[in-house]
């Protein structure tokens, strides 16, 4: 079967799948929320299928015309990862958007890859229950994309990655098989586990169409503290006093100076928060061991220079949009930034953002960063202007040195926001050689043509299959037969 040329496949695919919706890709389905690394994605043709037997059928097409496909969600990435690099189609699950079941009683529910994430935890939270990944972009972001990166978010700390909250999932495999994992059970051990195997593939090995939710019952009221101190190394001391005091905090942030300098004056607390180091930690659960628990995280924090500590539930809101706002703050002044989410041991935090501004500082940018302090996880940020070619590629250069550092200091080249194609490639500075080999062929045994999401979570440099393994033909001109 010769391959569509570029100006062929929408004609063609419309043709073969009447029923589905065939379009060309505008400006909003060809980019997600990457900054700065210049990426211009390119793509022949859009598919909005309505179930997963239209996704199916997409991808069978693809599969025997050879023909890249890149699904995607409500594009609220960081990594480039529904950019479509290759051409090809882009499958847009906007309309796998129900609610298949919800089953307050047992605590858990059925959705549709393009269920929102704010709608999910709106649903949980109108029946008492709790969806705790917070990503972000709540209102954009969608469970699928969720699901196919492993989002995390602030209160990962204490609930898990998205991937924890995942029972089982309808999948669509190659050459266009839906198969079903898992599902509403909360335990299976029965095989390899390939439910959490697809958990943060990033639409490599297959397309995500549903997925079996556990919930929890929601915790009756939240606390959260705010602390201020004069630098990053009294402030991940206080992180680390919150664990050494055994309060069970379901977040804890930082923010780091360089950061409050440019979002301090915004923070709704009544302190005066501009240029200091900040811990923004949280407890919950009912009401006496939260407000127990609250008590514990003061103390825990009561060598801080200031400290604010919420009880309006108007008032803790606030706190958390400001938190929420803090990438737009950020870059405001510039126009823009590139922000790479490393990780490192908790024992490592100083060192990571001391490095980060000492990165930044090398390449003549402005650095900061914030993030997800019990997980060690960094928002390592140059600030940079957008129009600046120049600098953003010294701000490319520099995120190359944010890897090594992750992994110098015995951390990781991504904590939340996967590889994409930003960071493809990227992986050998972090795993041998025998682990890379393992990653490139679990890819070529879910997808042997290296169609779905080619450009995305490549191990290596390599674009090619190992040996053995057949890679998809060079495009050709003809005409689809």
């Amino acid at each position: 079967m010769v391959t569509p040329s570029r100006g062929a496949i929408e004609v063609a695919l419309a043709k073969a799948l009447p029923a589905i919706e065939i379009a060309a890709p505008g400006r909003a389905e060809l980019s997600d929320a990457t900054e700065a690394h210049g990426l211009a994605g390119h793509a022949d043709a859009l598919a909005l299928p309505r179930n997963a037997e239209e996704v199916a059928a997409v991808l069978a097409w693809c599969y025997e015309h050879d023909v890249p496909l890149t699904p995607r969600g409500g594009g609220t990435g960081f990594a480039g990862g529904a950019v479509p690099l290759d051409g090809g189609v882009v499958l847009d699950l906007r309309n796998l958007n129900r609610v298949r079941s919800l089953e307050p009683a047992l605590w858990r529910a059925e959705v549709e890859a393009g269920v929102t994430t704010a709608e999910v935890q709106r649903r949980a939270r109108e029946n008492g229950l709790l969806f705790a990944p917070d990503p972000g972009a709540a209102e954009q972001s969608q469970i699928g994309g969720n699901i196919a990166t492993n989002a995390g978010g602030p209160h990962t700390f204490k609930y898990g990655s998205t991937g924890a909250w995942v029972t089982g999932l309808e999948v669509v495999l190659a050459p266009g098989e839906i198969v079903r994992l898992g599902g509403a059970v909360r335990k299976d051990v029965a095989g390899y586990d390939l439910r959490s195997l697809l958990v943060g593939s990033e639409g490599t090995l297959g397309i995500v169409t549903a997925a079996w939710l556990r919930l929890i019952p929601a915790p009756e009221r939240t606390y959260p503290v705010l602390a201020l101190y004069p630098d990053a190394r009294t402030g991940t001391a206080a992180v680390r006093a919150i664990l050494a005091a055994g309060v069970e905090a379901s977040a804890i942030e930082y923010l780091d100076n360089a950061t409050m300098a440019l979002a301090g004056g915004a923070c709704p607390a009544d302190v005066d928060a501009t240029g200091t180091f900040a811990v923004l930690a949280e407890v919950d659960g009912e009401e006496a061991a939260a407000l127990r628990a609250r008590g514990e995280l003061l103390e825990a924090l009561s060598d801080a220079r200031e400290t604010y500590a919420p009880t309006a539930p108007d008032r803790i809101r606030a706190l958390w949009r400001w938190r929420a706002g803090i990438p737009y703050a950020v870059q405001a002044p510039r126009g823009g930034k590139l922000s790479e989410d490393i990780v490192v041991p908790l024992d490592r935090l100083q060192e990571a953002i001391d490095g980060t501004l000492q990165i930044g500082a090398r390449h003549g940018l402005t650095a900061c960063s914030w993030g997800h302090a019990g997980d060690g996880n960094l928002h390592a940020t140059m600030l940079l202007d957008p129009s600046d070619r120049a600098e953003i590629a010294r701000a490319v250069s520099a995120a190359t040195d944010l890897f090594e550092l992750a992994v110098g200091l015995g951390g990781s080249i991504s904590g939340e926001h996967g590889l994409g194609t930003v960071k493809s490639g990227q992986l050998g500075v972090q795993w041998d050689t025998q682990a890379l080999e393992l990653h490139e062929g679990v890819k070529w045994l879910f997808d042997p043509k290296g169609l779905l999401n080619p450009g995305t979570k490549r191990a290596g440099s390599r674009r090619q299959p190992p040996t053995g393994k057949k890679a998809r033909p060079e495009e050709e001109s003809a005409p689809p037969s």
